[in-house]
């Protein structure tokens, strides 16, 4: 019975390629590559010449039986792109079918640009939450976002240039203007860890370039105390009636509540609309 080697290869720069990982990817008979070119260009560049085959997300549910088939006879290794393989890529229907017939699975650690990013954020590292991609369209990464609005966490996401200015215009509506760190080119000659608020982020990266990192500060609310609903129902009563508009008390109270901007401005606007029957 083979073993399936989970190899993390590098996000750039060739020399974070590890020994082992080096070692594994001569030793195997068969590695299943996200983009046999792309994974080609780094055995040819140290030399290796073992047989590849294609696992990507379009195809990785057909190739299932030719991997475990392969797996049966001699141990098989599993790469992405760039970074640790079933992280984000395809890998987790073949590490469960690779279990479910008998097989071992072993990772082989290396590069991995969530947590690259995380630990050179500033942001806290002791509890995160890593969520891929944003959704592409902003409605479904609002209500995304809503659900993650309260959680104390360091937040991981990953963004493409095209959507980052969009993704972050939502992230300001839906966390307010909380702590970010973006992380582009990880490891590579223009490598760049911006660090700043969300509206800072804005301004900065008005034409974004290079696939992104993005970690944010966790809510600070719930590890200080995060008002109750009454609490905050009080509070905005308050202020409406002292004539604050819902904007900028959403603001404002964001910042002492612990809750997202997005849900108090709403909660103004149906308080404001019951006052007004």
């Amino acid at each position: 019975m083979g073993t399936l080697y989970l190899v993390a290869t590098p996000i750039g720069n060739l020399e974070d390629l590890s020994a082992r990982a080096l070692r594994i990817l001569g030793a195997v008979t068969l590695i299943a590559a996200e983009d046999t070119r792309v994974t080609r260009k780094l055995l040819t560049h140290f030399g290796l010449h073992t047989k590849l085959i294609s696992y990507f997300e379009h195809n990785k549910l057909a190739r299932l039986d030719v991997i475990l088939s392969a797996l049966g006879a001699d141990d098989v290794a599993l790469v992405s792109d760039a970074g640790t393989p079933a992280l984000n890529d395809p890998g987790y229907e073949l590490v469960r079918a690779a279990l479910g017939a008998g097989h071992r699975i072993s990772p082989v650690p290396g590069p991995a640009s969530p947590i690259a990013a995380l630990i050179s954020s500033g942001l806290a590292t002791d509890a995160f939450l890593f969520l891929g991609y944003l959704p592409r369209k902003s409605s479904e990464r609002k209500a995304e976002l809503a659900k993650v609005a309260g959680l104390p966490y360091t937040l991981i996401f990953l963004e493409t240039p095209h959507r980052l200015l969009d993704s972050l215009r939502d992230l300001k509506d839906a966390l307010s203007d909380r702590n970010i760190a973006l992380a582009r080119e990880l490891t590579k000659v223009h490598e760049e860890i911006w660090r700043g608020t969300i509206s800072g982020a804005i301004q900065h990266f008005s034409t974004p370039r290079g696939e992104f990192v993005l970690v944010i500060e966790g809510n600070k609310g719930i590890s200080e105390g995060k008002w109750t609903e009454e609490q905050l129902l009080n509070a905005i009563h308050e202020e409406l009636h002292n004539g604050e508009t819902p904007t900028a008390l959403a603001a404002r109270l964001a910042e002492r509540s612990g809750w997202p901007r997005r849900a108090i401005y709403n909660l103004t606007l149906k308080h404001d609309e019951k006052r007004m029957q």
